[in-house]
């Protein structure tokens, strides 16, 4: 057999229609063995023949009978199609964790993800990121499965958003501060203080966020000095002089020192989404997906404030 000019980009599907005649001798009932109408089977047949540019069938009443050409064809092909169900057979059978990537272990979306982990007693492996930043080319690469991340700007075109949370924030002061008593601290009390976050990484959606949220509610955002960690931020704002902002379950850890206040009237919440991309076919994914859309609680206008941006995604009924 010589087929002249370039080689062909063979289509898998032609090849398996043209095994399952070679198998079935009946258009029909190839047809029928795959799935497809006759005159698709038909269609197939001609692509692959006009594609290797030789005669593969004689028809007759009989049915299909293979040339010179169609005999030589058919080891090589199916040695593609078992080639290719083996591939498929490989993929479908491994059984790989769920990867879900996150900003920190000790913030909400990790009390989610656990959620969903002890109710489907789903395999997931949980890693840590900068945020959307990284969590973008991640899911386009395929080495998450899913992200959570406050969405900020426009995406790419294969990556889906899917609102996931409104975390309230909460004050942390030093015990000798004037609010450290209230069990509630209205957003107005704190108008013109500065707050302490030197975790705002330049650039970050965090970062956004807290910008808009300073500028709301007439606050200055401090984000000087090295970001040591956690300890070291609760230990500084309980000696006292500065204020910190954190996320309602944030496990920030404990200092004798610090209080931690809810933020009222209106509520501050701070939003994240769950991202992954459209064509990840993960089994594990479309129940994590379905499990986020279940517990989410849209936007509520009258009692909490969130940026203007962040608004429309995360206000109906999900």
């Amino acid at each position: 057999m010589v087929v002249e000019g370039a080689p062909a980009d063979l289509d898998l599907g032609a090849v398996r229609a043209f095994v399952a005649v070679t198998e079935d001798r009946y258009f029909s009932e190839a047809a029928a063995r795959l799935g497809i109408s006759q005159q698709a089977v038909s269609k197939r047949i001609a692509k692959l023949e006009a594609d290797l540019g030789v005669r593969l069938f004689y028809r007759s009443r009989n049915g299909a009978a293979l040339t010179d050409d169609g005999r030589v064809f058919l080891h090589q092909a199916r040695a593609l199609v078992g080639i290719a169900d083996q591939a498929l057979d490989m993929l479908r059978g491994r059984r790989r964790a769920l990867r879900v990537d996150v900003l920190d272990t000790r913030l909400s979306s990790v009390d989610l993800v656990q959620a969903f982990h002890e109710s489907e007693d789903a395999d997931i492996d949980v890693t840590t990121s900068n945020g959307l930043r990284s969590a973008r080319g991640a899911l386009v690469r395929g080495s998450v499965d899913a992200a959570f991340a406050r969405v900020s700007g426009p995406l790419e075109e294969d990556l889906r958003s899917v609102p996931a949370c409104l975390e309230p924030l909460h004050l942390l002061v030093d015990r000798d501060h004037p609010l450290a008593s209230l069990r509630e601290v209205e957003m107005e009390r704190l108008s013109g203080s500065a707050v302490w976050m030197p975790g705002n990484a330049s650039g970050s959606e965090w970062a956004e966020y807290y910008r808009l949220f300073g500028a709301a509610f007439d606050l200055r955002i401090d984000d000087r000095g090295p970001d040591f960690g956690w300890d070291h931020f609760v230990k500084e704002i309980g000696a006292g002089g500065r204020i910190g902002i954190v996320g309602e379950t944030c496990r920030v850890p404990w200092h004798p020192r610090t209080v931690r206040i809810p933020l009222i009237e209106p509520w501050p919440v701070y939003p994240s989404s769950l991202l992954c991309h459209r064509q990840n076919h993960h089994p594990v994914l479309a129940r994590l997906i379905q499990f986020v859309e279940g517990r989410f609680r849209p936007f509520d206008p009258g009692r909490q404030w969130l940026p203007e941006v962040d608004r429309a995604a995360f206000t109906g009924t999900y």
